[in-house]
């Protein structure tokens, strides 16, 4: 099993490596740096450091119970850095992108995403100049809190229902990607409010350029989570199981 799971690693680290070492255009990814006001930089990083101290203890709980989930892990956050960063533009200041957050959610919760996905976004923000430091606070409570725990509530209610599990995948996966662009949305729109209808007309113009290149990626990350999913699961190497 362990070799196995060492063979999906590697895989995905050679995917990420090859994305990284891909000459790209200049295009922000995610909220890009220095395009918040401070204030509103430092209340999202305020906001996200106690989920992402959370998400420590709990990766280190997991890791003392079974080490071998190591590998796992770090499967999961290679998933979420290869799924991540594909990028389409959408916006001025961001990009539409898949999220990827949606195995390591049903595999290991939503807390150790907080972890999995801080790690990815300082490490796109320094070696690929996709996102910000100054910006990793809103972009980790969007991508790394907010949409995985509403892709978990969706995952645990469609256990609880008896939904099939490559159904209940898929839409783990699909709302997950469709709430973190909802949260992008939001905070850009209070962070530059239409100077004349308010921050609610700016969040919905976020929103409804987003829409437009969302929907058909998080259909695709959707489908592409389930057969990751299905191949963990026939290999043996994970249980079908509701965390």
């Amino acid at each position: 099993m362990q070799q196995k799971l060492t063979k999906f690693s590697l895989s995905g680290a050679a995917i990420a490596l090859l994305l990284a070492l891909a000459p790209q255009e200049a295009f922000a990814m995610h909220v890009m740096e220095g395009f918040l006001p401070p204030m509103w930089a430092v209340a999202w990083w305020l906001a996200f450091l106690p989920f992402l101290a959370a998400g420590i203890m709990r990766l280190r709980q997991i890791v003392q119970e079974d080490s071998n989930q190591k590998v796992l892990l770090a499967l999961c956050g290679a998933f979420i850095f290869v799924l991540s960063a594909l990028k389409i533009p959408s916006v001025t200041g961001s990009c539409s992108h898949p999220t990827g957050v949606a195995l390591a959610v049903i595999l290991f919760g939503p807390s150790i995403v907080a972890v999995l996905g801080a790690i990815v976004l300082l490490f796109q923000a320094l070696l690929l100049a996709h996102g910000g430091v100054t910006t990793l606070g809103a972009n980790g409570m969007s991508m790394a809190v907010i949409g995985p725990l509403v892709g978990y509530l969706v995952w645990r209610f469609s256990c609880k229902m008896g939904v099939r599990k490559d159904i209940g995948v898929f839409f783990c996966a699909f709302i997950a990607d469709i709430v973190t662009y909802s949260v992008t949305s939001i905070q850009l729109g209070v962070a530059f409010p239409d100077p004349q209808l308010g921050m609610g007309a700016a969040i919905i113009k976020f929103m409804g350029i987003f829409c437009i290149t969302q929907l058909p990626i998080a259909v695709a990350e959707g489908l592409l989570t389930v057969l990751i999913y299905d191949q963990l699961v026939k290999r043996q190497l994970i249980q079908a199981r509701s965390f």
